[in-house]
């Protein structure tokens, strides 16, 4: 007599900032477990203000695309789902009859919380970080708020775990669930003279590749990453901040060579600002230095003006000009750049860090809610390990110092034609072209504003 063979329950794969087939331990457990329906849920509600901007959507409609193909390729498919994170998939356990839902843990606060919401039904794993970062604690237990410290602490667990295989086969259910189309989501732009040199290529393999790249030139990052005209930096931000390669990973690609010790503290920064805002959710709104809240930003119109210049790159600052167009062009800047325009938006401006934080958030490929707050709050001076909101960068001689003429004459086509030194500061020199707007205010005003405003909060 044949006894028929009961097909195991499926099990949902939910996705997020975790894109890939390699290393990624929650597809792994699934896989296990029985057949797997990999899931991604468009969630606009959930994370309220903090919804993804508008670059972010972009990288997603490319890095959504490849993973489908990747699981089309394995006999399997990516579902999409749009909604209420937690109510998509209660509704999905429940139209499908699966069993449980496996994930890799998040730690923006919309996401803890949504996790937190789904109880026993959800399985949670570790793979977005070297180490899960809410356990790199203080000897009292709490969540180191400097990162030299807590840089110290985590070094003692490195290497971290080598990467796990993808799984062999990944099995699929009787019967899939309806899916939404990607153009359904209509995450790509509309604007016509936005996002027109995104050029970037989305996706695990395109990660791959770019990791691999980089793996050649990690012995000059130290130097070469503070040079905007050079191609000095890993790129490797939104691969990593879409999960499409993991820290462990890339950290292993690297190796342990003493000249990649700068680049594995970028690694382990990631989960330094990880765990800040799991300790600190409101991090991105809430100053980590109470007493920088009542620093008197400027408000009204004069400031609104300001900030529209700054943001399209027409402040008189090359340097600063040039980095707010490559951002708004490529949806990416330049580490150092990111610095310097941050800081001209601060203590130059006086505008509220968060006005830059929000433009950040919407405009950056590799936007980070962690990164992006931690970040701004460094420069602002306004966090809880932060340089001084006394210390103001000064951007024409930085502009001078690291070599940004030929990054200026890229991005600021005006001043294509200004030979170095004047180029950094072509007011100064008398060769300012009309085209190109006067210094919106003069670098010794600015400073003298800004530590005045300082002094009265």
């Amino acid at each position: 007599m044949c006894v028929a063979q009961v097909m195991p329950s499926p099990v949902l794969l939910w996705l997020r900032q975790d894109l890939r087939l390699r290393d990624q331990p929650a597809l792994i457990a699934a896989a296990e477990q029985g057949p797997v329906i990999p899931v991604y849920v468009l969630d606009d509600e959930t994370p309220g203000e903090w919804r993804m901007g508008g670059a972010q959507r972009w990288w997603l409609h490319g890095s959504l695309s490849r993973l489908s193909e990747a699981l089309e390729a394995r006999g399997s498919r990516l579902i999409l789902r749009r909604g209420p994170a937690v109510s998509v998939l209660q509704n999905l356990l429940a139209e499908t009859g699966a069993s449980r839902v496996h994930a890799i843990r998040h730690y923006e606060p919309w996401w803890r919380d949504a996790e937190a919401k789904l109880g026993e039904a959800l399985c949670l794993h570790e793979g977005n970080h070297l180490r899960r970062p809410d356990s790199v604690t203080t000897g009292c237990g709490g969540a180191y708020r400097v990162f030299s410290a807590f840089w110290r602490a985590l070094e003692q667990s490195l290497p971290p775990a080598g990467p796990l295989p993808m799984p062999a086969t990944i099995a699929s259910p009787d019967a899939w669930p309806v899916s939404d189309t990607l153009e359904d989501w209509a995450l790509l732009p509309h604007a016509p003279d936005w996002a027109t040199g995104f050029d970037w290529q989305a996706g695990e393999d395109a990660a791959d590749i770019a990791a691999r790249a980089f793996t050649d030139k990690v012995s000059q990052y130290e130097n070469a990453r503070n040079l905007p005209a050079e191609q000095g930096t890993s790129r490797l931000s939104p691969h990593l901040h879409f999960g499409e390669i993991s820290p462990a990973t890339l950290w292993h690609m690297i190796g342990p060579a003493p000249e990649a010790l700068k680049f594995h503290k970028e690694l382990a920064w990631r989960d330094f600002t990880s765990g800040l805002v799991a300790a600190m959710p409101d991090y991105a709104e809430r100053a980590g230095r109470p007493a920088m809240d009542t620093l008197p930003w400027r408000t009204g119109a004069s400031a609104q003006a300001d900030l529209r210049a700054w943001q399209r790159g027409m402040t008189g600052y090359p340097i600063v000009d040039a980095g707010m167009r490559q951002l708004w062009t490529t949806g990416w800047m330049h580490n150092r750049v990111r610095m310097l325009t941050a800081s001209f938006l601060v203590k130059h401006l006086l505008i509220d860090w968060r006005e830059g934080e929000r433009w950040f958030w919407d405009t950056l490929v590799d936007a980070d809610y962690g990164n992006n707050a931690v970040n701004w709050q460094w420069v602002a001076g306004t966090g809880i390990d932060a340089n001084m909101f006394s210390r103001i960068m000064a951007p024409l001689s930085q502009s001078e110092k690291f070599d940004a003429d030929d990054y200026i004459r890229r991005w600021v086509p005006e001043l294509a034609g200004i030979a170095d030194p004047a180029i950094h500061d072509p007011d100064a020199h008398g060769v300012r072209p009309s085209a190109y707007p006067a210094k919106i205010i003069g670098h010794r005003e600015a400073r003298e504003r800004a530590l005045a405003a300082n002094r009265r909060r």
